[in-house]
């Protein structure tokens, strides 16, 4: 399969979405580093620019977008702009995310919204841009899950990296051959704005940004990132009963 950095093609164009903060912000950097022109999207614009004028300050290989992922309109716009701006997407990286801020899911407000934004927005947004990367027979799809979609611990959250996972995961069979890879990027805890709260000792971003960044060089089917996370997931399906008595501690210390 053709990576979209190929010396044989132009400077390769990456869409990304949550790139206003955390693992998005990290990632911008890195691939900016690596030679990217970055389409960045997210909510708050004002972050965005502010991340395009440190990384590009003349504006050449970078742009940001406001959108909101969770919208059919926003999600057209941000295709249209990038492909009216650059000429075509090689790359989409679905990586932005919400959480339930605090307690159980069912007494949040609205508990959809993290499927809508985590799971359904991913899907939508890789439905725009397939039909281009098919006929160019060469593009990538990177979507950010989590371990939360391994190891089932938060109601709305699990239920959407599940299904994002299960998504990526025949994705990647149903595009073989085609030119475009797929692949799945699934962090542990990371010191992002998510969990700012949290107690846990967790790595910073910058450990998920160049993962991403790698697979999009070298498609690979499915990273874990810190890669120790491996063990509780094998744990978690040899030995679930484990695992129960282990993550209510682990659940404890993330809001303290």
């Amino acid at each position: 399969m053709t990576s979209p950095l190929s010396p044989f093609t132009p400077r390769p164009v990456a869409v990304l979405t949550g790139a206003s903060s955390g693992i998005g912000e990290a990632t911008a950097a890195e691939l900016h580093r690596r030679g990217y022109a970055l389409v960045l999207a997210a909510r708050r614009l004002d972050k965005l620019e502010t991340l395009c004028q440190r990384l590009d300050p003349s504006g050449e290989r970078s742009m940001a977008v406001q959108a909101d992922v969770t919208e059919d309109a926003d999600r057209r716009r941000l295709v249209e702009q990038a492909t009216g701006r650059f000429g075509r997407i090689d790359a989409l990286i679905n990586n932005a995310g919400v959480s339930i801020a605090s307690g159980p899911w069912w007494d949040d407000a609205d508990p959809l919204r993290v499927l809508h934004t985590n799971l359904s927005a991913p899907i939508e947004l890789t439905r725009l841009v397939l039909p281009a990367m098919r006929a160019r027979r060469q593009g990538a799809i990177v979507n950010v899950a989590s371990v939360a979609g391994i190891i089932a611990f938060q109601g709305m959250y699990s239920a959407s990296k599940f299904g994002l996972r299960g998504f990526s995961l025949s994705l990647r069979r149903e595009l073989m051959g085609s030119g475009v890879n797929v692949s799945l990027v699934s962090p542990g805890f990371v010191r992002t704005e998510l969990t700012a709260r949290a107690s846990l000792p967790m790595p910073g971003p910058q450990i998920v940004a160049q993962v991403i960044a790698d697979v999009l060089e070298r498609p690979r089917r499915e990273v874990v990132v810190p890669g120790w996370y491996k063990l509780p997931a094998l744990l978690d399906t040899l030995f679930p009963g484990v695992v129960d008595r282990v993550l209510p501690l682990i659940q404890a210390r993330r809001y303290r």
